[in-house]
């Protein structure tokens, strides 16, 4: 693709577009990894997952693409030591019951899945756990293995090669998704190690929730650092645990801020050179319904009581509040092993506010050094009803050259060097 063909940025800044793939014609993308040159990319609303070769960053080309089980999503993943780790679940997005995108936010997702208070739960039709593919052969995905679980599935994993993968898994009885522990040291045949859960989740032990009925208190996933796992746990804010024992996962602490601030905490990201946490929540309703979401950056010396120290700036240069979709922080790029890794800055994704790029050598004033908003993309992929026509910039990677890929619910890859 010609320079001159690249879609035209609503706004740039310190970054510059190289090259752009609509994913085979598939452009809804979920989470992204690049891997050995070529980038695996989790869909929302075009089931399964695609492969797009990006050693020629201005000419990205789709290899492949491999579908999901009936009803079931694959739209986050993970790639290490020539594995691919995909997620199965209930294709959340297509359920009736989450057309209107604020009830899968809202309330207890296993109650409303049918898979928490059941005796026997209801029979399922979808594919629940996470499937594990050989990609020595770089871009050519094999399955060699599945991890089941006997509930909603899981939702997110963090794999960086090794015996240990960490997933959030929606369990029959759990009122929410939980922190589970896989051992990998049989790729083919993964089984659970052990699980840990805030207590008032275990409905089917008779445990009882102390939070309102509104509120999404469940593990969206968590990032680990040595023997310390950092839960982003929506609704409930960071969970903190000590997986020294993998088999018996226990709480280091548990902080939460909302309210008064509106929850759906994402991501937490350890800079362990820094003692630092920069955790991000999520904005999950449209012209921040939900409140101003925030990017948060904490001081953990003692991993017991973590201490915010700032907060990330706003991007402000447009009216993004009512430009329409979601306005404010999605994904952090996690310092993949092996890749880019960074403890001064700090890759996002915000939505209809596209791509920024933080500094945070001064941990206590964080400043934006770089941003890229895409155009509004051609058409929508997305089936729900009445969702805007704008950018919803989801995920991002960056190399180990720094190349940054970023992609959206309906608009693409999109492949950007960071010229500051």
């Amino acid at each position: 693709m010609s320079s001159q063909d690249l879609p035209k940025p609503d706004f740039a800044r310190n970054m510059r577009l190289i090259g752009h793939s609509d994913q085979g014609g598939r452009p809804d993308g979920v989470q992204l990894m690049v891997d050995k040159g070529f980038a695996y990319i989790g869909h929302m609303f075009s089931k399964g997952f695609s492969v797009v070769d990006v050693r020629n960053a201005r000419d990205p080309k789709p290899v492949s693409y491999v579908a999901a089980p009936e009803n079931t999503w694959n739209i986050h993943l993970q790639t290490a030591d020539n594995l691919l780790l995909v997620i199965n679940a209930k294709d959340m997005f297509a359920a009736s019951e989450f057309q209107d995108e604020k009830e899968y936010y809202k309330g207890a997702l296993g109650k409303k899945v049918g898979t928490a208070d059941a005796v026997k739960p209801r029979v399922r039709d979808w594919t629940a756990g996470m499937a594990i593919y050989d990609i020595s052969r770089a871009g050519d995905p094999r399955r060699i293995g599945f991890f089941s679980v006997e509930g909603g599935g899981v939702h997110r994993i963090w794999y960086t090669g090794g015996r240990w993968a960490y997933v959030s898994a929606l369990l029959d009885g759990f009122s929410d998704y939980i922190f589970m522990v896989v051992d990998m040291a049989d790729p083919s045949s993964p089984r659970e190690a052990g699980r840990y859960w805030l207590p008032g989740m275990n409905l089917a032990a008779g445990e009882t929730p102390s939070w309102e009925p509104t509120r999404r208190n469940g593990l969206h996933h968590a990032i680990v650092h040595g023997d310390t796992a950092y839960g982003a746990w929506r609704d409930a804010g960071l969970v903190i645990m000590d997986v020294t024992d993998r088999t018996k996962p226990g709480l280091v602490a548990h902080k939460n801020w909302s309210p008064p601030f509106g929850g759906g905490t994402h991501n937490c990201l350890p800079l362990p050179d820094r003692n630092l946490l920069i955790v991000l929540d999520e904005a999950v309703m449209d012209n921040q319904e939900d409140g101003l979401k925030l990017i948060w950056v904490m001081d953990i010396r003692d991993p017991s009581n973590p201490v915010t120290v700032s907060t990330f700036p706003t991007p402000d240069e447009a009216n993004y509040k009512y430009k329409g979709g979601h306005f404010g922080p999605h994904n952090l790029y996690e310092n993949r092993p092996g890749s880019f890794v960074s403890s001064d800055l700090i890759f996002t994704t915000y939505q209809n506010a596209g791509i920024r790029v933080f500094d945070i050598k001064n941990q206590y004033q964080p400043v934006e050094v770089a941003a890229f908003v895409p155009p509004k993309p051609k058409s929508l992929v997305d089936t729900r009803p009445g969702r805007p026509q704008v950018i919803q910039s989801c995920d991002i990677f960056v190399d180990a050259s720094g190349l940054v890929y970023a992609n959206d619910y309906n608009g693409g890859l999109y492949i950007l060097e960071y010229t500051k």
